[in-house]
This record gives C-alpha cells, structure tokens and sequence, in this order.
C-alpha cells in the first residue's frame, strides 16, 4: 500500500474546496438538514474562506493520497489560528476527512501520527480536537488513539447549535 502525505499549497485551493465538500457531506449529510449543511458548507468552505485559512501561517493542510488517488485530508492549527484558546503548548488537529471509498484502510491514523509528527517539531505539550458528540465512529477512534475528553464547546452547522466533544492527547 502505497501512501503519501503532502502539503497543500495556495495551488491546491480547488482541490482542496472539492475534496472538503465532498468529505464533509458524506459523513454529516445524513444527519443534519439540508438547509443547515448548504449554509455550512457555503461559509466553511468557499474559496475566499479556503483562501484565507492556506495563507494564515499557523494553519496547515495536507492531502494524504493511496496510490497516487487523493484519499482525504488534515488542517492543523497552531498558536492564534487554534478554534479554541487552548494555549500555545496546543496543537489543534481541526479537521481529518478521508473520502467514503476510502475509509476503515488506516489513513485517518496516518494523518493523526502526521499531525502528532508535526506537534513534536513545535515542541507542543498537547493535541486536541473537536469531534461531534454523535460521531460515535470517530470517539472510538480517538480513544483508542488515547485522546480523552477533557470538555466540549458549541459548533454551529448553519443557525443549528451543535455539540463537540473536546478531545486532548498528552504528547510528553
């Protein structure tokens, strides 16, 4: 199995909008009404929006691809570009969204150990994330990653108040 992770670049902006839409409908369509997704996705993911976070210099993404197929992606941020005011020994793991064909073939795991890499290059004390309460596969997953819950804070998809689980690893 051939895997690759690379970083995304202001060239990559198109991809980037489509591989973000296409990931976050399939995983949340499903579950939230059509309004409220087509509202979230227009302000999350516009380009002007997509623009602004891959030049923000403590934001990052990176495209993780299976034999040479992009197959999902990562944003991490650092420092101000963190959602939360977790501190600067923080980094935050903002998004990991593997495209359906490709899932249960360990990638999000890859992308995790990438962003875990990268919080050790910055000399961070911790990682975090927010994960949707009823996202019951990825809890799973970063308990066994040994993320634990340590809060939780409002999401908004449209006008719907959502909430997310707030997740942290110790990395020392």
């Amino acid at each position: 199995m051939t895997i690759n992770i690379k970083k995304c670049t202001f060239e990559d902006l198109d991809l980037l909008q489509k591989i973000s839409i296409e990931t976050f409908k399939d995983t949340f369509q499903n579950q939230n009404s059509p309004a409220a997704m087509n509202d979230y996705l227009d302000s999350a993911f516009n380009l002007k929006q997509l623009e602004k976070e891959l030049l923000n210099n403590c934001s990052e993404f990176y495209f993780i691809y299976l034999h040479k197929e992009i197959a999902g992606y990562l944003k991490l941020n650092l420092n101000d570009a963190q959602s939360e005011k977790m501190g600067n020994d923080s980094l935050e793991i903002e998004r990991i969204y593997i495209r359906g064909k490709f899932h249960k073939q360990g990638l999000g795991k890859n992308l995790l150990n990438k962003a875990i890499d990268i919080a050790r290059d910055h000399i961070k004390e911790k990682i975090w994330l927010g994960v949707w309460e009823k996202n019951e596969n990825a809890i799973h997953f970063y308990k066994k990653m040994n993320f634990v819950q340590t809060g939780a804070h409002s999401f908004y998809m449209g006008n719907e108040e959502q909430i997310d689980f707030i997740m942290t690893k110790t990395l020392i």
